[in-house]
């Protein structure tokens, strides 16, 4: 994937941000921002192991999550340690936006 400019990860930031107060509620905006524009499913390798990512999720913890799947395993992935596939899917650049904000 290509790398965006800071500034285009600055605007998607404040994009995701609208309102929010802190960061509980930053991290619900990036959830959502996710939520409604990462292409799912997709394939991607975890550990060398081919596996699909079947959704995004938000634990109570509040982290976002990806939960993959391998035939009747799944296994939920924080969303800042999922490795991107080569050819990333539509949205992959919400990720990026929050890793940047997270400063991951």
């Amino acid at each position: 994937m290509k790398s965006l400019s800071r500034k285009a990860l600055d605007a998607m930031v404040a994009e995701a941000m609208v309102d929010c107060y802190h960061d509980s509620e930053c991290v619900t905006g990036f959830y959502t921002m996710l939520e409604d524009h990462l292409a799912v499913p997709f394939q991607t390798s975890v550990l060398g192991v081919d596996v699909t990512v079947a959704k995004v999720d938000l634990t109570d913890d509040e982290t976002i999550v990806t939960v993959c799947t391998r035939g009747r395993s799944r296994q939920r992935i924080p969303n800042l340690d999922l490795p991107l596939p080569t050819s990333p899917p539509e949205g992959a650049e919400w990720i990026e936006a929050y890793r940047h904000w997270s400063g991951a």
